[in-house]
């Protein structure tokens, strides 16, 4: 006999239960951004802006491109979660192999148009004359690592969707310890400068495919592996319920990578030194929205294993305490920026005329994290609940409705009106999802 949800242990206090998923994923996400990180302080230490600069062009498109199929990541989740809390181990198992299939098809597909794509992102990109043949470099070669990059997508969806955070935060661990030591052989050993830390990239990425590969051969039932794979390759009208979530997701992801990289044009055609500036404040932003992030992947995973089981208790007790985590993190955040101002920068470069316009406008650096802690929250609950369509009006909204009308406006104003725009975006996806949101829970049915 089931206990009742009141009984239950994740129903004795808000928090029970979160922290454990949390922890694990957030280090894992900062692991990203802290890896970047490590990029653009060896290269923002070299003798020219300019590879840096190149870096953080190429990067940016790769960027836009790679998490284009970020609902690889996010959509296995979602679904796995809720498969989870049916208890249906044999269709978490399906809806894996169905998300590595897609995967290894677009991954193989990006490696085959290379050269193409490397030609629309420069030119849409228009960087400096002294950065666009490095750029060039650094995308063809980050491009051949497109196939493990995706697959790492759909390994770490799936483990989050199991309520498994160890094992992604291995995965990360092991890809950015090995891109670090590469870092340093390729950059500084063998001063292969941009072209090593491209290089680096996907030496890494491959072993973070061959370790997440291991990991998830001891952690999925192999009876329903074997079960599964020929019909989940060969049955395609099964596909369905996957492709719809990540049709949505993937229209809200690239208005959110195209507004990066948006960002990261203006910044190169206003001179190599404000787009290296710009690289370096966009680091404390990754390094935000990764740490943020490990509060959204535990809503997301579960709530979305409430849903399944039609857990309405649970689903708010969810709600609230990554709420309240959320926030008291973004404080925290905001705070060591602030009180760390002169000390970060300088770990990222020495170059004069870069931190001149870093400093300029590292006060939208701090501010960021509590003007977004909302957007990241609920990106995690909408998708654990399944409500992926109003996570792509929200973001074709705020894209169309308030960045591009106040980077039109504020353009007088320089990389400032830049910063303004961005951050206004920003501010208006956590507004207008918590109005959504709070319509939408008198809504469900749980």
């Amino acid at each position: 006999m089931q206990k009742s949800p009141s009984h239950s242990p994740a129903a004795n206090g808000r928090w029970h239960g979160i922290w454990p998923l949390v922890w694990p994923i957030m280090l894992s996400n900062l692991c990203v951004p802290l890896l970047g990180a490590v990029d653009t302080a060896i290269l923002g230490h070299l003798e020219a802006a300019k590879y840096l600069g190149a870096v953080a062009v190429g990067a940016s498109l790769l960027s836009l491109l790679y998490w284009s199929f970020g609902f690889l990541r996010m959509g296995t989740t979602s679904l796995v979660a809720r498969a989870v809390g049916r208890n249906d181990s044999c269709e978490a198992t399906r809806l894996w192999l169905q998300a590595a299939t897609l995967a290894l098809v677009l991954g193989l597909t990006l490696w085959l148009l290379k050269p193409w794509l490397v030609e629309l992102g420069l030119y849409f990109m228009q960087p400096a004359p002294d950065t666009a043949g490095l750029a060039a470099s650094y995308c063809a070669i980050r491009l051949l690592s497109a196939p493990a990059s995706l697959l790492n997508y759909t390994l770490i969806g799936w483990f989050i969707g199991q309520q498994d955070t160890r094992r992604p935060l291995l995965l990360v661990v092991t890809a950015n310890g090995v891109n670090l030591l590469l870092d340093v052989v390729f950059i500084i050993g063998l001063q292969m400068n941009s072209d090593g830390a491209a290089w680096a990239s996907v030496i890494a990425e491959y072993c973070a495919l061959a370790v997440g590969l291991m990991l998830l051969a001891g952690k999925i039932d192999r009876t329903h592996l074997k079960a599964q794979w020929r019909r989940s390759i060969t049955a395609w009208s099964e596909y369905l319920p996957l492709l719809q979530v990540n049709r949505h997701l993937f229209v809200r992801t690239a208005c959110l990578l195209g507004v990066f990289t948006f960002f990261t044009a203006q910044g190169a055609r206003m001179g190599t030194e404000i787009v290296a500036a710009n690289a370096i404040l966009l680091q404390f932003v990754l390094l935000t929205s990764h740490a943020l992030d490990g509060f959204a992947h535990a809503a997301e995973a579960l709530c979305g294993k409430a849903v399944g089981a039609r857990n309405r208790p649970e689903f708010i007790r969810v709600l609230q305490g990554t709420t309240v985590l959320a926030l008291i993190t973004a404080v925290a955040i905001s705070l060591l920026f602030w009180l760390g101002q002169d000390y970060w920068l300088s770990l990222f470069t020495a170059l004069p005329e870069v931190l001149a316009h870093a400093n300029q406008q590292f006060g939208w650096v701090v501010v960021l994290p509590l003007l977004t802690v909302w957007a990241y929250q609920l990106d995690g609950v909408f998708l654990g609940s399944g409500a992926t369509r109003a996570m792509q009006n929200i973001m074709l909204l705020c894209t169309a409705g308030v960045f591009f009308p106040l980077w039109w406006l504020s353009q007088p104003l320089g990389n400032s009106g830049l910063w303004l725009a961005f951050c206004s975006f920003n501010l208006a996806r956590s507004l207008v999802m918590a109005l959504v949101f709070r319509a939408q829970l008198r809504l469900m049915s749980l």
